[in-house]
């Protein structure tokens, strides 16, 4: 896969980094993404170089709308032309709770990181795109990672569930946007995945997993992911664009 390079958002532990080491181990130059220039994200990047893979770090809050196009101009000046985006930066709920006791601060934080930031990141990427000559003989991707909560209702976390939600839409709107300049685009929904986001109940998850909650009947990894999204970038899915991939063990298919 010589000449894909991508930039992995939220890349410093859980399915970021599951993705970003799929995606170094397929040949790709990675770009690791964290909030802070810190040792999570020191750490990381010695991950992914330990593979062999052309790395860069790329320290930035993907709140800060105003940094992104910056940002993504330092990382192709570090490792060459991006070809892939995977949005997968987010947050959970502030507190579990009540829809009624949601507070405007936890709803916002959602909305801006899981469904903003997903939007205007992938506007300056695909921008940097159209203004350039591409390489015909790569795949261009773009790749959001929403949640099974986009469809599934989870009611201790609405806002969380209205920001994927949120996300899903901002995945079909680049898609048909996209479709005919040549960059594919996917909405990519895990279910329960073994993360520190869901570290607090995965003792629960998996009981449950195991008495018929997934049709796999375990929890998911964050491996598990980077493996789809690595597929996905690497062009194994031709022929498609706009796609919703489930990756939730079966835990959406329907049963009576």
């Amino acid at each position: 896969m010589s000449g894909q390079t991508a930039l992995v958002t939220g890349s410093t532990r859980g399915i970021g980094l599951g993705s970003a080491l799929a995606l170094a181990r397929q040949g790709f130059a990675v770009a690791v993404n964290g909030p802070a220039d810190d040792d999570q994200l020191a750490a990381a990047v010695e991950q992914i170089a330990a593979t062999g893979a052309r790395v860069a770090a790329m320290p930035l809050d993907v709140a800060d709308l105003d940094a992104h196009d910056a940002a993504i101009a330092g990382v192709e000046d570090a490792i060459g032309p991006l070809t892939t985006l995977v949005n997968n930066a987010g947050v959970g709920v502030m507190n579990r709770g009540d829809p009624f006791d949601v507070s405007e601060q936890s709803w916002d934080r959602c909305m801006t990181v899981n469904a903003k930031a997903m939007f205007f990141m992938t506007q300056a990427f695909a921008r940097r795109l159209l203004a350039r000559k591409r390489d015909a003989s790569l795949f261009h991707s773009i790749i959001n990672v929403t949640s099974s909560n986009a469809e599934a209702v989870a009611v201790a976390r609405a806002e969380y569930c209205a920001s994927k939600a949120g996300a899903a839409m901002v995945s079909k709107a680049w898609a048909v946007r996209l479709g005919a300049e040549g960059i594919a685009v996917y909405d990519v929904r895990p279910g329960v995945i073994d993360t520190d986001m869901t570290s607090p109940m995965i003792k629960e998850y998996a009981r449950r997993a195991k008495e018929g909650l997934t049709l796999v009947p375990r929890v998911g990894q964050p491996g598990d992911v980077g493996e789809i999204i690595g597929s996905l970038a690497s062009g194994k899915l031709p022929y498609t664009t706009g796609q919703v991939i489930y990756a939730d063990g079966g835990m959406l298919v329907p049963r009576f």
